[in-house]
């Protein structure tokens, strides 16, 4: 808000600039205005000076001399500096910065939401695990970057469905009704055989259990596609529960069988055979992925006549791209990495543009306790589940971990660290920031002060440094929101709360909001309501609850 008034401002000088013949209109347009990295560099930069010199034939600090004396005559800035070989730091007088107060107040939770995505229809396909288990640690991570990513684009107005894509065939839901078959046989001490690479896991058990104590114990000689079936059905019951509780919901699901039954997958073979993109060899269809820069050719039709896992994916691509999406984003674990470029290839083998869809793909989680790493594997019984993780450190801090860094990096989850009810536990510390913030507004109601707006302070009694930090950081969530949306970064988020966070704690270290001067705290509780608000919309748009008390 005040960076597009600071914009305006200079755009506004260039214009004059040019009537006046200190430059040409070329530039127009190719300057930017960014907030400089360091302290002492002005609260804005510009680099008009050195684009329109390379353009014109100037000297850059010629031009920005110029430039910087009609900057000058604007009263919103306090002073202009030209720094290096033609940089133009932009000082605002320091009240400007208070003028930030009274958006927040009259958005409230509308300040930061835009209108960027203009309703542009946005699929978001995430976890999309199969149903032969709990969801583990990793499928944890996949499923909060997901749901920050589809609740930042709703922030920033596009409409977004969350998808869910999964196989209840093949040969892992084999694996996983010959596994319950296998333990159902256990319990009731009748022969039986578990499979070599059976599911080993309690929650087999557990079906199994189920299964006799609905009084189904006559199921002996039943074929392993109801077991099959019962398994899917209650671990898919589990893996809705288990996401319902850190509060993820899917708008739809997507069965990949319905690919094969409805002739999508054969359509796609034919497309491309008429393409003359595909040739047999070996027994084996390939698909001439070289014809899209890749190295060598993939097969997508084993000689067994099983499709490989890119064929489905190609059909679902463009099943995606039928339902009329104008940006299909997919949240894959690492491992994906080898198959994104092939189906990308057959997305644009098939006529569609590729630059609509997003892969993101994310690392892996460590889990520590004690220092020492904690082992997980699905199908044997020492993997952490989500459930296990919600209930050892809650959900509040599963999110926020998860979100804690960029997808590309590892995330060692730190288990004493997030139980933590100190301030060395980073979401303790940003919830700890909102809780202390609805206190100060409690004590300022005993006290019969309430319902503080910025018409009702003299906010130019906002004078400490503390202050002015506070509210050019308040002033940048609009911008630092808009910036997550565009480039799918939750974790921008993240760190703009712990930042917020840190310049709060500091200024009520250092000052009280509630003094002897009454005029002063009234400054103060606008102030502090206003970072109470946007604390709010921070930890909302990530799916965290933002606590009254801790």
């Amino acid at each position: 808000m005040i960076k597009s008034q600071v914009k305006g401002i200079v755009d506004r000088c260039f214009a004059e600039g040019v009537q006046l013949g200190y430059w040409s209109a070329a530039a127009e347009g190719r300057y930017a205005l960014e907030v400089p990295k360091r302290e002492g560099q002005g609260d804005f930069s510009t680099n008009f000076a050195l684009v329109a010199a390379g353009i014109d034939a100037c000297t850059p600090r010629e031009l920005a001399d110029r430039f910087a004396g009609l900057l000058r005559n604007d009263p919103m800035l306090e002073r202009v500096e030209i720094a290096g070989p033609g940089f133009i730091n932009l000082f605002l007088d320091k009240s400007v910065w208070a003028t930030v107060l009274e958006p927040i107040f009259e958005q409230g939770e509308g300040y930061g939401c835009s209108s960027m995505g203009n309703g542009r229809k946005v699929l978001v396909e995430f976890v999309s695990a199969n149903p032969t288990g709990p969801l583990s640690v990793g499928h944890g991570r996949n499923a909060v970057l997901g749901d920050a990513i589809a609740r930042i684009l709703e922030t920033c107005g596009y409409t977004v469905q969350r998808e869910y894509y999964f196989n209840d065939a093949g040969r892992q839901m084999r694996v996983l009704g010959e596994s319950t078959r296998a333990r159902y046989l256990e319990l009731l001490d009748l022969p039986n055989q578990f499979p070599e690479d059976g599911y080993q896991g309690d929650y087999i058990y557990d079906i199994a259990r189920e299964m006799i104590a609905s009084g189904r114990d006559c199921l002996q000689d039943a074929d392993t596609a109801v077991f099959t079936q019962r398994a899917q059905q209650s671990i898919f019951a589990d893996i809705d529960a288990t996401l319902k509780r850190i509060g993820i919901e899917f708008d739809t699901y997507f069965n990949e069988h319905t690919l094969y039954e409805d002739g999508r997958v054969d359509a796609v073979i034919e497309d491309l055979r008429a393409k003359n993109l595909v040739y047999e060899q070996e027994g084996a269809l390939w698909f001439k992925t070289t014809a899209f820069g890749q190295e060598q050719d993939r097969v997508i039709v084993k000689s067994s006549g099983e499709p490989t896992y890119r064929l489905p994916d190609i059909a679902y691509h463009r099943d995606k791209f039928h339902r009329g999406y104008d940006w299909m984003i997919n949240v894959f674990g690492s491992d994906h990495i080898a198959t994104v470029p092939d189906v990308l290839a057959g997305v644009q083998a098939l006529g569609y543009d590729d630059k609509r869809i997003t892969v993101i793909l994310y690392q892996f989680v460590t889990l520590l306790r004690d220092g020492k790493q904690v082992k997980m594997s699905t199908r044997k019984a020492t993997f952490v589940t989500v459930d296990e993780l919600v209930d050892e450190v809650g959900a509040d801090a599963l999110r926020f971990f998860f979100l804690m860094r960029k997808p590309d990096n590892l995330i060692e989850f730190d288990l004493d660290l997030a139980k933590k009810q100190s301030q060395e536990n980073p979401v303790y510390y940003v919830q700890y920031a909102h809780a202390r913030l609805c206190s100060i507004a409690r004590q300022a109601s005993e006290l019969g002060i309430s319902g503080m707006t910025p018409q009702d302070a003299a906010l130019n009694r906002l004078r400490e440094n503390e202050e002015y930090a506070l509210l050019k950081t308040l002033a940048d969530y609009p911008r630092m929101v808009a910036g997550a949306a565009t480039d799918l970064e939750p974790h921008r988020v993240i760190f703009y709360l712990m930042d917020l966070a840190a310049r709060f704690h500091g200024f009520y270290n250092k000052h009280k909001v509630l003094g002897d001067d009454p005029e002063l705290s009234r400054a103060r509780l606008v102030l502090c309501g206003a970072l109470q608000q946007v604390f709010h919309n921070g930890l909302q748009v990530l799916g965290i609850s933002a606590p009254e008390r801790m």
